[in-house]
């Protein structure tokens, strides 16, 4: 087991109740992306036992957090909204050198791939201008509420391993992140079973697309995948601060959030490697 994965997962679990934050996005500042995506489709073959000690410390530490850290997470951003955005752009801005490291962006990078960085970030920045509800809770259920709440859990969960792409945002636009985030504070099973299948089901589905992608077009993947990430930093720029000191706050969460990046880098990528 690769128990260093709690973590990994705990960080992953945190920002995918954020608005704005992809799941994926921290896999990348993990290191851990690629592997992720082939541990995912390891896990749908005949060879599904070997991949458990990667994911089944990283879905505790997912699960862990969704389950521990959404009212802390919610806490933040009703008393410090500004401030805890300003600490996630940090970690994505932060996760681009190593990116444009890895996909060798100097050497690879065509017009083609220009291009398509180009598009995914203008689809991920046009996500912000949205309209959507985060408070809102589904008042009744019944079959095609449930059956709604797995196509949202489906369609939120390939946003998840997408980097850039806020599963919580796109729930937010579907106008099921208040349901879900009410369902894991009281614990409703129903609900959490119903969107848990979704999840699965969008993740397994993904995973495939994902990997063929790399397989075949490792580079163009790679442009688009830096794409959606500097579109999320559109999607979760919280505006300038108001008063000295939210901007010094600020700056200060900014900079934990680039020193987060640099030190998981410089740690997480070579362990990969």
């Amino acid at each position: 087991m690769e128990w260093k994965n709690i973590y990994r997962g705990l960080m992953m679990g945190a920002s995918d109740v954020v608005p704005g934050v992809s799941g994926g996005t921290i896999a990348l500042v993990l290191g851990i992306y690629d592997q992720l995506i082939q541990s995912i489709n390891g896990f749908f073959s005949k060879e599904w036992k070997k991949h458990l000690g990667f994911l089944i410390p990283l879905g505790v530490g997912v699960v862990g957090a969704i389950l521990s850290l959404s009212k802390v997470i919610g806490w933040l951003f009703d008393h410090y909204p500004v401030p805890t955005q300003f600490t996630f752009l940090g970690l994505i801005l932060g996760v681009l050198p190593y990116l444009f490291k890895k996909s060798e962006a100097k050497v690879n990078f065509k017009g083609l791939h220009i291009g398509l960085l180009m598009v995914a970030a203008a689809l991920v920045a046009s996500l912000n201008i949205l309209p959507g509800d985060a408070t809102y809770i589904i008042p009744e259920m019944n079959f095609a509420t449930y059956a709604y709440l797995f196509f949202t859990g489906f369609v939120a969960s390939t946003a998840m391993i997408l980097p850039g792409i806020s599963g919580s945002l796109l729930l937010i636009i579907l106008g099921a992140f208040g349901t879900i985030i009410h369902a894991v504070n009281e614990l409703n099973l129903s609900i959490l079973i119903v969107v848990a299948l979704g999840i699965v089901t969008g993740i397994a589905t993904m995973s495939k697309i994902i990997k063929y992608f790399l397989a075949n077009f490792a580079i163009g993947t790679y442009a688009v995948v830096i794409g959606l990430v500097i579109g999320s930093i559109v999607v979760i720029f919280p505006g300038w601060p108001a008063t000295v000191e939210e901007t010094l706050l600020s700056i200060a969460t900014f900079a934990l959030g680039l020193f987060v990046a640099y030190v998981l880098g410089r740690v997480e990528y070579k362990e990969v490697k």
